[in-house]
């Protein structure tokens, strides 16, 4: 790197006016790098707010339309479904997961007919749909590998067919990524995407999620015998790789803010499309902060957004998704 010496090279000249920092900054923070997180629930006619998420609803079926209608204004490229499966539809295999008329599925037709040019991410896991909370089955005490994988087989073949445009895997059951490409291949569904949760640590950073799920009460013990040891680096490289091997178009860390050193070094090994979760614990952090009044929602939004980009990120799910837009759209 050449540098030059105070008085010659003076840092401070491209700071100061803001046009010249737009020419020269290195990272900018855009619209198409937003992906939207929202939350399904069964009913009518009905919102009702997430506590620990400020700002975050979960809207039934006849709403999820006029729900997303500003996103998709506001040119967001792609909307992420979640299901608040009631208990009652809960058990020990999560059956509902594979049924083709639920939650997600259900959103996705509504959503593709409305708005067919907005990309949907299905998320396919068993936690929405459990009644311990797991996102695999249990045998024996033990959340059951290959057993689990049939089930994921199922259920990402139906939110496929219901038009989600790509398949999120988030149970980190080893081989997942396989067996589900492998399936959508078999039935002609090759340009139905896989971004993988690659990368995704057991963190104490998702509360608010399962809160807004409905299955954070219900979790019987940890999932640190799946998902990642936040004290290791290394091992994030090997998940990414199998993934990419086994069929990954795009792959995920998660959570963000705390892992941006596993993203930078996801991007520099690999070169793929690489997404963070700013997850709901990040979210809940921020807004509880601003709320009180100690820092500025507009501000840390985008501040936090752009870390994302610098770390090395194509494009970030964030519960501030509009917002963010609304304010990119400002500038």
């Amino acid at each position: 790197m050449t540098v030059g010496r105070y008085p010659n090279t003076r840092m401070r000249r491209n700071r100061t006016d803001a046009w010249t920092r737009r020419l020269v900054a290195e990272n900018k923070l855009s619209v198409d790098d937003l992906i939207w997180p929202i939350f399904i629930i069964e009913g009518h006619n009905t919102t009702t707010e997430v506590a620990s998420m400020p700002g975050v609803v979960r809207v039934t079926l006849d709403l999820v339309e006029k729900h997303v209608e500003e996103a998709v204004k506001l040119g967001i490229p792609a909307i992420a479904l979640f299901p608040a499966t009631p208990m009652e539809k809960k058990d020990a295999e999560g059956t509902e997961a594979t049924n083709a008329n639920n939650l997600i599925c259900s959103a996705s037709r509504i959503l593709k007919k409305s708005f067919p040019d907005v990309g949907l991410v299905g998320d396919v896991a068993l936690d929405p749909y459990t009644d311990h909370g797991h996102d695999g089955v249990i045998r024996d005490g033990y959340v059951a590998n290959d057993v689990t994988l049939k089930i994921l087989r199922q259920q990402a073949l139906i939110q496929a067919e219901a038009g989600i445009d790509i398949i999120a895997p988030s149970d980190m059951m080893d081989g997942r990524v396989g067996v589900i490409r492998e399936a959508l291949d078999e039935q002609g569904l090759i340009h139905t995407r896989i971004m993988s949760y690659a990368a995704k640590y057991a963190s104490a950073f998702y509360a608010p999620f399962r809160e807004a799920l409905g299955s954070g009460s219900s979790l019987k013990g940890d999932k640190k015998t799946y998902q990642m040891d936040p004290a290791n680096t290394d091992e994030a490289l090997r998940e990414v790789e199998l993934d990419l091997l086994e069929g990954a178009d795009m792959v995920m860390v998660k959570p963000g803010l705390p892992y941006l050193d596993i993203v930078r070094r996801v991007k520099d090994a690999f070169g793929v499309p690489t997404y963070a979760y700013q997850v709901s614990g990040e979210y809940a952090m921020l807004k509880g902060a601003c709320e009180r009044g100690w820092l500025d929602w507009d501000k840390v939004l985008i501040e936090t957004l752009t870390g994302f980009k610098r770390a090395g990120c194509d494009g970030i799910l964030t519960y501030g998704a509009v917002d963010a837009a609304r304010l990119l759209a400002k500038k």
